[in-house]
């Protein structure tokens, strides 16, 4: 965090024209970056600052930085025209390079009025519809989060899933592509997305996109927006998923520019028992198995997000008797155990621990041993890990002990009740 120091913001500052110093007026400087101010906005604590220092202030403090007074990120920062005239006539007059004026922030009513304009009919008038949709693209790709917030609040996300359904019933793709990239520009999980609930279209239309020829980008954007409607909807969407919609997702995993989105689309959707058997039907299992295989441990968010459907799947029969029919699908898990992260760590020792309770047949237990699970549960246990990690590695040591405290590479001491 920024540290304001008093005798700083006092301290003279020069700038060099034509070999000559001039010195620039303190109240020109914002009080965090010591910079001077190209935005300049005054907060509801009476102190101004430069709009981009302030913003970055305030994603990770909620108070003044100069007041110490409680300020939310979500205040209003009022422009201080006044002061912006100044440093520019400032600059003008002492042959400084002039401050641009900033642009204004978009106004909730232009939005409005381009969903308006959106929402007719595509029988109607297209060409307005498309004029409109164009201007939304290219107001949501300017890299403002303020404009981005104002168009999530006025519903802009609501209009482009209408879009997208209205487009997905006449079967044209026609504006699908931007809308959809406006769609991830613009959504927020509070933004209004109040008919979703009830209609399916929505999953229809998304997966009729997965389906079509369309730019790669665009499905990916389908992918994050359905995990992003799922994240947000009640059951009564969810628990209509069938096992045709499965299998789609699960086509998309196989590809690697989509698995890490379509993973996300399955592990939002497998809290639900039904689902997960349908999952696990549709080759998910399997296919995260031969992911691992192929992964070169690129990052260790990918493997994390891979264990996460993983151990979920197995805590349903039919995940552990896939895993277990895959001829490297306890390896993999053995393999991946302390060498990636702790988020992994707690997801492999899921997956162990449902197999050691309710699929343990002598086959399996034996294929544990053989295939190392045991060394590195054994290998938890004394490494530099978390307690709650050691914990669950001790107790499904004990489950098999018996069976396992005779292999000359255990360490009987670790299957005791109590560690020495």
């Amino acid at each position: 965090m920024l540290s304001l120091n008093i005798i700083q913001l006092k301290k003279e500052i020069f700038f060099k024209k034509m070999g000559e110093e001039i010195e620039f007026p303190q109240y020109f400087l914002c009080p965090i970056s010591l910079q001077i101010m190209r935005d300049p906005v005054t907060t509801v604590t009476g102190i101004t600052y430069d709009r981009a220092s302030i913003k970055q202030w305030l994603a990770t403090a909620a108070v003044c930085p100069v007041t110490k007074q409680p300020l939310p990120p979500t205040s209003d920062l009022t422009p201080n025209h006044m002061l912006r005239r100044l440093i520019q006539a400032w600059c003008t007059a002492n042959a400084v390079d002039r401050i641009p004026t900033p642009k204004s922030p978009l106004q909730r009513s232009i939005v409005l009025k381009l969903i308006r304009e959106l929402n007719r009919s595509p029988d109607a008038d297209r060409s307005t519809q498309m004029n409109a949709l164009t201007i939304i693209d290219k107001l949501a790709a300017e890299n403002d989060g303020v404009n981005r917030h104002i168009m999530a609040v006025a519903g802009v996300p609501n209009a482009m899933l209408l879009f997208i359904v209205k487009y997905f019933k006449i079967g044209e793709i026609l504006g699908v592509e931007e809308a959809l990239r406006v769609l991830k520009l613009t959504w927020t999980p509070e933004a209004e997305i109040g008919f979703v609930g009830d209609n399916s279209d929505v999953i229809g239309s998304i997966m009729w996109i997965l389906k079509i020829e369309i730019e790669d980008s665009a499905k990916l954007n389908a992918l994050i927006a359905l995990k992003n409607l799922i994240e947000i909807e009640t059951s009564t969407l969810i628990e209509k998923l069938n096992l045709e919609f499965f299998e789609e997702i699960v086509k998309m995993m196989k590809e690697k520019k989509f698995a890490q989105a379509a993973i996300q689309v399955l592990i939002e959707t497998c809290s639900w028992g039904r689902n997960r058997a349908m999952i696990v039907a549709a080759g998910a299992v399997a296919e995260l198995i031969e992911m691992e295989l192929r992964s070169n441990q690129e990052t260790k968010r990918a493997t994390e997000v891979v264990f996460g459907l993983l151990a979920q799947l197995c805590y349903c029969a039919e995940g552990r008797q896939e895993l277990l029919k895959h001829a490297a699908g306890m390896a993999v898990v053995a393999k991946r155990l302390l060498r990636n992260s702790a988020a992994t760590d707690d997801r492999a020792l899921c997956v162990m621990e449902s197999v050691a309770r309710f699929a343990a047949t002598k086959e399996v237990v034996a294929e544990m041993l053989r295939v190392g699970a045991v060394a590195k549960l054994c290998m938890v246990m004394q490494a530099d890990c978390a307690d709650y990690l050691k914990r669950k590695a001790r107790e499904i040591l004990r489950l098999h002990s018996s069976d396992w405290s005779n292999s000359p590479c255990i360490q009987v001491y670790l299957l005791t009740r109590n560690p020495r």
